[in-house]
């Protein structure tokens, strides 16, 4: 069967006839790769590992077949198109994974400058860290306090990777941190900036930053030192919608000597690479995350890669025994980030006899009879529907959102807000009765014909809209989330704002969607009292170990899940391996920064395709 009759997608099949323009007498195998790199990549993968789809037919509906491995590897080696690490060419191949150009130098590159900035250790005064420690977390009574700890190789190192479940207090730490780096000889004029991936996520770390610094046991100066301001990484780096360049790079760094990024396990390799091209080499990066929590949407899972190499050797151990009092145990560390990886494990938010707390424990465990029995234990914050209908998930939700639906008529939004918030739906998938379209759409026809509306009426009083395009000109984010309500001039859509609420006539808000029930994706740095989680009836590649851990950790106080017992063992059983390279390249072995590309006669063709 010829390649021209697989079903290829659009961007498949552009890359492969671009590639046959370039080598006519391209083997089908080599094309093949191509294809299948690209498919890799929109599913998450960095690269496409060769082992797992070699001597397969990778479309098993049609009869075509890969070589076998040492085959397939040959007709690579042997192709124009496929360079070696270091050269130039629309593919490369190392080893037996295959990347598309743009994304081996990104994890080249990115391996090596954060092995380089892990390396760099700045000077610090280690009696004035040791006293400022003491003081910032005298609150703080465990043993060991990783908190602490945290805070002390952040100080003392200009990479730190930071990862915590909800309620391990990741914020805490990063504000009293920051406090500990501005008490430092010199440290009142730091630049400090904060970050995360979505304008959500920037404006809850902004606030929460905010809140915590006003108890801080610091001085005035430090407090205003302290920064209250966070931005998205795009809009940090300057990026172009038109391009995959950004403002910021190594050639014009941001003005920053510290950065903070919240939520950085939503970050995919791209980006994180860019961003750390863009960062200054004497400026400390802080990275803050959940490694447990889904993956970015893009490719890559960088942040749980980085997190592998956790561990202390016994000179850290010293170390942090002498500046914070606290003695912790010699792990060896699993990378040569060392001991710039560290991991929050005492959740405040969820105590010893948690329901929620345990079912987190026994999910990222693996443990799917003992998730089962836990649920089956009827505990007061968790509840489970395990022969869930439609019909039935349907009226429960209609009975969970009634009391928002009556603050929403009485027209104020604070009232609103916590009234939504105390209770969401959270779906595995967006099509299909239960995923996000499905609810949503049947949810909303059911509250117009009790308020007796059109069928046809997209605006009513307590519709609720999350936004799915960035608008930097009215504020509104991807994400964000607004709720229709009776204003002074009709209906207006509300978004919760720094200041209060801003009100938007509803013709003039970016493309946005209904937000009855999301996506877990979509709810990763949220956090409400009661959490609704719909799985789907069917088996799905979507029902993961981090998808199930991520939606039953965004509630505070219960949680319900409807389905089946096979999709919720499914679901504990599938742990999510995206194909990459970045954690091996940051183990043992000598990690060189790339070199710049040699010109060869592909390279005006690779220029015009965006995914080399």
């Amino acid at each position: 069967m010829n390649l021209a009759d697989l079903p290829l997608g659009p961007l498949e099949r552009a890359l492969v006839d671009s590639l046959r323009r370039l080598d006519p007498q391209v083997p089908e195998a080599v094309l093949a790769a191509a294809a299948l790199c690209t498919e890799a990549l929109a599913g998450g993968d960095v690269c496409l590992p060769l082992q797992r789809l070699a001597g397969r037919r990778p479309w098993p509906e049609f009869a075509f077949s890969l070589p076998s491995l040492a085959d397939w590897q040959a007709q690579l080696q042997a192709s124009a198109l496929v360079g070696a690490p270091g050269g130039f060419a629309p593919l490369i191949l190392d080893g037996q994974r295959l990347y598309l150009a743009r994304y081996h130098a990104y994890e080249t590159q990115l391996a090596a400058q954060l092995l380089q900035r892990a390396a760099d250790v700045p000077a610090v005064d280690e009696a004035a860290l040791s006293e400022s420690l003491g003081r910032l977390f005298a609150f703080n009574s465990s043993t060991p306090d990783w908190q602490r700890l945290a805070a002390a190789q952040a100080v003392r190192r200009r990479l730190a990777v930071i990862s915590g479940g909800p309620g391990t207090g990741k914020t805490t730490t990063v504000v009293r941190l920051l406090a500990a780096l501005l008490e430092q000889p010199g440290g009142a004029n730091l630049a400090i900036g904060l970050a995360a991936p979505t304008g959500k996520a920037a404006a809850r770390m902004a606030e929460a930053i905010r809140n915590a610094k006003a108890t801080l046991p610091v001085s005035d100066a430090i407090k205003v030192a302290l920064p209250e301001e966070a931005r998205t990484l795009h809009r940090l780096l300057g990026s172009r919608g038109d391009t995959p360049k950004v403002r910021h790079d190594a050639a014009r760094p941001l003005a920053l000597d510290v950065l903070v990024v919240d939520e950085a396990s939503m970050v995919d390799l791209a980006l994180m690479a860019k961003l750390v091209d863009a960062l200054p080499p004497h400026a400390r990066l802080i990275l803050l995350g959940d490694k447990d929590q889904l993956a970015a949407v893009e490719a890559g899972a960088v942040f749980a890669e980085l997190c592998e190499g956790r561990g202390f050797d016994a000179e850290a151990v010293t170390d942090l025994q002498r500046i914070t009092g606290q003695t912790v145990p010699v792990e060896p560390p699993r990378s040569r980030l060392g001991d710039a990886v560290v991991l929050l494990t005492h959740s405040h938010r969820f105590a010893g006899d948690s329901g929620i707390g345990e079912l987190a424990r026994r999910i990222n465990g693996g443990d799917a009879a003992g998730t089962l029995n836990l649920l089956r234990e009827n505990r007061t914050d968790l509840h489970w529907q395990e022969q869930p209908t439609p019909s039935a998930l349907l009226e429960r939700l209609d009975q969970g959102y009634r009391p928002y639906l009556q603050a929403a008529r009485n027209g104020d939004p604070a009232q609103a807000f916590a009234a939504f918030n105390a209770f969401r739906a959270l779906t595995a998938q967006r099509e299909g009765p239960w995923g996000v379209s499905g609810i949503n759409e049947a949810l909303e026809a059911r509250i117009k014909r009790r308020l007796s509306l059109p069928e046809r009426e997209r605006w009513y009083p307590g519709r609720a809209v999350m936004v799915r395009q960035n608008d930097y000109a009215l504020g509104l984010f991807n994400g964000d989330i607004g709720l229709c309500l009776h204003g002074e001039h009709g209906l207006r859509v509300y978004f919760e704002g720094e200041d209060g609420y801003r009100a938007f006539a509803p013709a003039r808000l970016p493309s946005h969607d209904s937000a009855f029930a999301m996506t877990v994706h979509k709810s990763q740095g949220s956090e409400f009292s009661e959490v609704l989680l719909a799985l789907p009836e069917l088996p799905s590649p979507l029902l993961t170990r981090a998808l199930f851990y991520t939606g039953i950790t965004r509630a505070k106080h219960k949680v319900e899940i409807w389905g089946l017992p096979a999709r919720l063992s499914e679901a504990v059983n599938t742990r999510a391996e995206r194909a990459a390279g970045l954690a091996e390249r940051l183990g043992a072995g000598p990690c060189e920064l790339p070199k710049p590309p040699a010109t060869s006669a592909t390279s005006a063709a690779t220029d015009q395709l965006s995914l080399f």
